[in-house]
């Protein structure tokens, strides 16, 4: 599984608009509702949030992966169907938001620092190995200090994209 077949541009946000925790999760989940991939907007932003109030998702360094389970995640796009052999595809599994924030944002992180970078995901109720999965390889990726400073410095939300996808295949492959 990769996290950029995960990602497509129309899910990738390179200037976060939001001041508030609440807000950054809106806006990603925004993301995945304009490109129909997830529905109900308000029962998944719940979701989201009921999850950061058990703990908050800041993992430290600028970093955020808000996440949540949800019965509205709609279909997943034919490359990640692809990248993922061996998975019943016909009941979707998991869907994911990037977007990062130039000024950063206090989101309650374990270390105190804003939040830059920010991923959510949003799985079904039988994605829970693949959630899993998918909040390791995020972690393992962005725990490298030079990846996280590509991401804070790459001009638009296809640098972003891109970055991901070389780093992803040099480190994690």
């Amino acid at each position: 599984m990769k996290l950029s077949d995960m990602l497509s541009i129309d899910v990738v946000e390179a200037d976060l608009k939001a001041k508030d925790k609440n807000g950054v999760i809106e806006e990603l989940v925004d993301l995945l509702i304009k490109t129909e991939k997830i529905t109900q907007r308000d029962k998944v932003i719940a979701a989201v949030l009921a999850r950061e109030d058990m703990m908050t998702t800041g993992i430290g360094h600028g970093v955020a992966i808000p996440h949540a389970k949800s019965d509205k995640v709609n279909n997943i796009d034919e490359t990640f169907n692809k990248s993922m052999q061996g998975i019943d595809m016909d009941n979707p599994i998991i869907v994911v938001a990037f977007g990062r924030s130039v000024q950063g944002i206090e989101f309650g992180a374990a270390d105190g620092v804003p939040v830059h970078l920010f991923f959510l995901l949003i799985a079904s109720g039988e994605g829970s190995s693949l959630h899993i999965k998918a909040l390791a390889r995020i972690s393992r990726l962005l725990k490298h200090h030079y990846i996280r400073e590509l991401l804070k410095k790459a001009k638009d939300a296809e640098s972003m994209l891109e970055i991901l996808k070389t780093e992803e295949a040099k480190r994690l492959e």
